[in-house]
């Protein structure tokens, strides 16, 4: 190449990012999908790849925002819910040729249009399907990419083309160095996610829970929580968001995540651990995967063991929660995974064209 020769720039990969609706993108409080969506979204952006997120129209991208929805249908009861996720869907499908990769972050409905398009489809499958949705997973999993967030939480039923945990912007969580005497509950007030369960723990262990997060579950809350709430030993905060949702996760001297199910990933566990938080979680779904037992937090079978693990709680050097944060779950790494599992399906797909003598 001569010194008059243009130097090429390498032309970005053209990428839709189909996020659900049930809420925003970010979310303003709760919706862990919507959130892994929107971190994604501008780690891949500030990669330089071309982002076009399709969302409810009231999200916030740095990359190029497109949609149909007006409103998250959990926050307008006038969105109907299928009605809508059928217009957002086709919305992108009836583009696709206007991208070089699907990325389906909004469950099976954008599988049945698989086979209809050219654009290869990227979907994150954000837990384990129950057995109403394997079938359809089963059925398209040789026409889609699916991608696991954890090593635990892949189907012996389905082919995975990659497993890539999520990733949060560790840089936006402030280091607690110096914790209350205070346990944090932080999710959803849900049996799954053992409200309960952290009460009867932290009241065994004479330390005070605070708890945060929306109520999934009114009767449950009525009868196995409320009744605990005084002020004192247990109050509760409702859902926090912005700064009182990061104080709150790097005030705490351990986060409990006694879960009741097989949790698929657990955003608000990554994110404690950026703060210096070590964690308390129950040997369920991927717990074992995120929290290093013994050096980030305590990996417990039992709520006596979790009792015993508050004790011990003093021995976990909080700068090893975040190092191994900024190690394992940074929005760059994901970015990174997912940019290369782009460049992969796109270099596979040019090779079928070219052996099929077509032009792609």
């Amino acid at each position: 190449m001569s010194a008059a020769d243009p130097v090429k720039t390498p032309v970005p990969i053209r990428v839709a990012m189909l996020a659900p609706i049930a809420w925003r993108t970010p979310p303003h409080h709760y919706g862990p999908w919507e959130l892994a969506t929107s971190v994604l979204t501008e780690a891949l952006v500030a990669r330089g790849v071309d982002v076009t997120l399709f969302a409810t129209l009231d999200s916030v991208t740095s990359g190029t925002l497109a949609g149909v929805v007006p409103r998250p249908y959990n926050d307008d009861p006038a969105i109907d819910a299928k009605v809508w996720e059928m217009r957002h869907v086709a919305h992108v499908m009836e583009r696709a040729d206007r991208f070089d990769i699907i990325h389906n972050q909004a469950d099976f409905v954008p599988l049945a249009f698989s086979r209809m398009i050219a654009t290869p489809i990227v979907t994150t499958v954000h837990g384990m399907p129950s057995e109403r949705i394997l079938p359809m997973l089963r059925e398209y999993q040789h026409d889609v990419d699916y991608v696991a967030i954890s090593t635990t939480d892949r189907s012996p039923e389905l082919r995975y083309s990659a497993t890539i945990p999520h990733g949060i912007q560790v840089e936006t969580f402030p280091f607690g160095a110096k914790p209350v005497r205070e346990l944090l509950f932080f999710g959803r007030i849900h049996p799954d996610k053992g409200t309960a369960v952290a009460i009867r723990v932290a009241k065994a262990a004479g330390v005070p829970l605070r708890i945060a997060g929306i109520v999934q579950d009114q009767r449950y809350f009525e009868e196995e929580v409320r009744p605990h709430i005084d002020g004192v030993t247990v109050r509760y905060d409702g859902p926090l968001g912005g700064a009182d949702r990061l104080a709150a996760l790097g005030s705490a001297m351990a986060l409990l995540h006694l879960i009741d199910f097989e949790e698929p990933f657990g955003l608000s566990v990554v994110e404690a651990l950026a703060c210096g938080t070590p964690v308390i979680a129950f040997r369920r779904g991927s717990m074992a995967d995120i929290v290093r037992d013994g050096e980030t937090g305590f990996v417990v079978d039992t709520a006596e063991q979790a009792v015993a693990a508050i004790g011990q709680i003093g021995r976990i050097d909080r700068t090893a929660c975040r190092a191994d944060v900024l190690k394992r779950f940074s929005a760059d790494r994901m970015a990174a995974d997912y940019h290369r599992l782009y460049g992969d399906l796109l270099a596979r797909k040019a090779m079928a064209g070219h052996r099929a003598g077509v032009s792609v």
